[in-house]
């Protein structure tokens, strides 16, 4: 359960670094975040509890998209053994524990994916997956995935960039728009997005730049019109997620000069209504090791939990971390800017 020497030296390295920078920011041109959350009385942010168990189930993906807060990659190795996801079986005993949210990388190669996802539904959780579309046609042994997640009634949430190729190949790579597309009919021809299936099918925007998502409604809309009007293509929800400045996309911005724009627009937007409905505060976050934390995005800045005695799966109290703190830094201005954002999209309207 321990990380390697070398992975773990790197990733604080990593981490540390972008900490520094953030921090950085803070001290010499604007308030803290904690000083925002502070004016409002909600200072510490405090967890509603735990409805939602998200598990990053390994950082392999067969993309390199540039906005990616994981930084996965074809050459990253942390993949979640069996063991580590037994834990998260032990701990989904719990029935407060509503949704389990299995994310990446890619989460389909894990080798352990399927195993994971049959033991989840012994549980009766309703599960999320976080496709990226173009994994389906990766290798044959994916051909099948549209059928398995129907079988399983599991919810799709995919990244989608735009609707065009042009601005899906330069943020996601060349090629993935074409395959997304066809990864789209696959789900499609299953039931996926169709009325009266209860098969869930969600796509996800992100900006291409420097810049905050438009309106997710009005964004809805003019995305399943042109994919309906294109590929004969329908879904079920769009999500705007506002991209971190953390992780590749902090590099891409910092490589750009875009940093100090950027955090200006996020500290400029910022919606007090947003702070309410953080996701963090109703979520843990599993990393592929085991360890907790209380966003995904918290967790690629190594910034565990504040419950010491638990803070990793197999010290899980879930009465601590039911009314745990919540650690809160500059990158958080990420999630309450404008309407909000979260995994599932817009927090505040």
């Amino acid at each position: 359960m321990i990380k390697s020497l070398k992975v773990l030296q790197h990733h604080l390295a990593s981490s540390d670094n972008q900490l520094a920078i953030l921090e950085d920011q803070r001290e010499h041109k604007h308030a803290s975040f904690k000083d925002k959350v502070s004016g409002l009385g909600m200072f510490p942010l405090q967890a509603t509890g735990v409805e939602i168990f998200q598990v990053n189930v390994g950082k392999m993906c067969n993309q390199v998209c540039k906005h990616c807060h994981v930084d996965a990659g074809p050459d990253r190795k942390e993949i979640m053994p069996r063991e580590t996801m037994q834990l998260c079986l032990n701990v989904l005993q719990n029935d407060g524990i509503k949704i389990v949210d299995l994310t990446g990388g890619a989460p389909e190669l894990n080798p352990d994916f399927r195993w994971f996802v049959e033991e989840i539904k012994k549980l009766g959780k309703h599960i999320i997956v976080r496709c990226n579309l173009t994994i389906i046609l990766a290798n044959k042994r994916f051909h099948d995935l549209p059928e398995f997640f129907k079988l399983h009634q599991i919810e799709v949430i995919s990244s989608l960039p735009s609707f065009t190729q042009d601005r899906t190949d330069r943020q996601r790579g060349d090629g993935v728009f074409e395959d997304s597309i066809k990864a789209l009919q696959m789900l499609n021809g299953v039931g996926y997005g169709q009325p009266g299936t209860g098969l869930t099918l969600n796509l996800v925007y992100n900006p291409a730049g420097a810049f905050l998502p438009p309106s997710q409604d009005a964004l809805e809309k003019e995305y399943k019109f042109e994919l309906m009007k294109k590929f004969g293509i329908v879904f079920n929800n769009l999500f705007a997620i506002t991209n971190m400045p953390i992780s590749r996309y902090l590099d891409y911005l910092l490589s750009t000069g875009n940093y100090d724009k950027y955090m200006e627009k996020l500290i400029a937007a910022f919606n007090p209504a947003a702070v309410k409905n953080v996701m963090c505060r109703n979520t843990i976050s599993v990393s592929w090791d085991g360890y907790l934390y209380d966003c995904d995005f918290n967790q690629m800045l190594d910034l565990l939990v504040t419950t010491e005695s638990s803070q990793h799966l197999s010290t899980f109290d879930i009465f601590l971390l039911n009314n745990r703190n919540i650690i809160l830094k500059q990158h958080c201005y990420g999630c309450t800017a404008g309407a909000g954002s979260s995994c599932g999209g817009v927090v505040a309207e």
